[in-house]
């Protein structure tokens, strides 16, 4: 079998399709949960917190002279430390997590319902050969 026909058999399963899709969707579902931490949840934390910006927490690591501002610092060559980034990373991790977590629990109640509204049939009785049914009524006539 050529690599090339393996390849399409191996790109063209359903697994591996679906796995595509899940992972584009997965990329714009973090583009989407990025923006909410960065635009919409820490503007309100960072003004509760005295006014602060969470981008621009940094810790100059080497470098001439105090920044105001991440890209002021990386502008002039400054080697820094972002933990601001970090924490609005983190914080877009647990939202993505936490969507995630509550897509597989609702798809895990779904399976249980289906799981359980479908009949449980009792496992087909195999056919039982003739010479077995011959052999058994000699038997039960000589038993008798």
């Amino acid at each position: 079998m050529s690599m090339i026909k393996e390849f399409r058999e191996f790109a063209v399963r359903g697994n591996v399709v679906d796995m595509a899709v899940g992972i584009i969707i997965g990329g714009a579902f973090g583009t989407i949960a990025k923006s909410l931490v960065s635009d919409v949840i820490m503007p309100p934390v960072g003004l509760l917190l005295a006014d602060v910006d969470f981008v621009d927490l940094f810790l100059m690591l080497k470098g001439e002279g105090p920044f105001a501002t991440l890209a002021d610092a990386q502008a002039a060559g400054a080697v820094t430390l972002n933990y601001g980034v970090f924490i609005n990373n983190v914080i877009s991790f647990l939202i993505v997590a936490w969507a995630v977590f509550f897509l597989v629990r609702g798809l895990n109640r779904v399976k249980r319902k289906e799981e359980q509204a479908a009949p449980v049939e009792p496992p087909p009785t195999p056919e039982v050969p003739e010479d077995i049914l011959l052999l058994r009524e000699i038997r039960d006539n000589l038993k008798r």
